[in-house]
């Protein structure tokens, strides 16, 4: 080895082995491409050591760099704990928070929580990341996370706030337009919004007794937010969470039951930050905020 190298080729020697490209690996750190291939280079020639094949398709890497990756990874989430630890030091009501959330409760519900949230802490920046991915809490990709699923992981710190039921819904104009369903078999006869490669409505509508494809979405998407927009704009039946249905104008609950399982809420931060006197205050407001978004009486 000619020396030492600094850790910066080491965090981006990582996100290629993890990428399996510069493109992406240069997206997740905020740099060029260009300079992602120096630093690649300048870790070559500092190990003295190939570890990655050039391929057409990106760089894949080659046994020895697999063979460093391994404590490389273990560096990252130590050096990501040391970070935690001296978040949870600090005993100031500023700085920065970090939320995510799934797409739609970023876009149609969080929003109106953060109101009452910086009035109280205006000295408190808050980032948020709208995400249907489950976002590494340990890795401190996030402080706090609202999640739709009870989280496992140790290290972490979870309450559950409640619980909030899928119901069928479609817009007023779609119904005026082609009727009302009354019993579930009437689906059929009508255009129904639904997943694009997930078969998540699939499995459960067949686990119930009523018989699904995908072919029979005539709209189909992946993104949560943008199958209620569709609904929304009155293009077909669907499925959304009943707190979103009656706080929009225009949707209606259908009068029958699908047994759709609700979703859980849960909210969640490492347990190290939960000690952070701005992490703290912010999760206790969103759990404030939370806990009557969802069980507000509806006028």
């Amino acid at each position: 080895m000619n020396r030492e190298p600094d850790w910066s080729l080491w965090r981006s020697f990582s996100a290629v082995v993890k990428h399996g490209s510069l493109s992406a690996a240069a997206r997740e750190l905020g740099l060029s491409q260009p300079t992602l291939g120096r630093h690649i280079e300048a870790l070559e020639q500092a190990l003295d050591l190939s570890l990655f094949e050039r391929t057409l398709s990106g760089l894949k890497a080659n046994p020895a760099a697999l063979r460093l990756y391994e404590p490389v990874a273990a560096a990252e989430t130590a050096l990501a704990q040391a970070a935690i630890l001296a978040e949870s030091a600090q005993a100031e009501f500023s700085g920065t928070v970090r939320i995510t959330a799934s797409t739609v409760v970023s876009n149609y519900v969080l929003p109106t929580l953060l109101l009452p949230i910086r009035e109280r802490y205006p000295a408190i920046a808050v980032e948020t990341v709208p995400s249907d991915a489950a976002e590494n809490l340990l890795l401190r990709e996030a402080d706090i996370a609202i999640r739709m699923f009870r989280p496992t992981q140790l290290e972490l710190v979870a309450k559950k706030l409640g619980e909030i039921p899928v119901l069928t819904c479609a817009h007023e104009n779609y119904l005026a337009r082609r009727g009302i369903p009354t019993k579930p078999s009437e689906l059929y006869d009508h255009d129904m919004i639904g997943f694009d490669r997930s078969d998540l409505i699939i499995s459960h509508a067949n686990h119930i007794g009523l018989p699904l494809r995908r072919d029979q979405f005539v709209l189909r998407t992946d993104s949560q937010t943008q199958m209620w927009e569709l609904l929304r704009a009155g293009l077909g039946i669907g499925f959304a969470q009943k707190s979103l249905i009656d706080r929009t104008p225009g949707m209606v609950a259908l009068g029958f039951d699908l047994a759709i399982p609700p979703l859980q809420v849960w909210l969640t931060t490492h347990k190290e930050l939960f000690t952070s006197h701005r992490i703290r205050a912010i999760y206790d407001a969103l759990a404030e905020g939370l806990i009557g978004y969802i069980n507000a009486p509806i006028d």
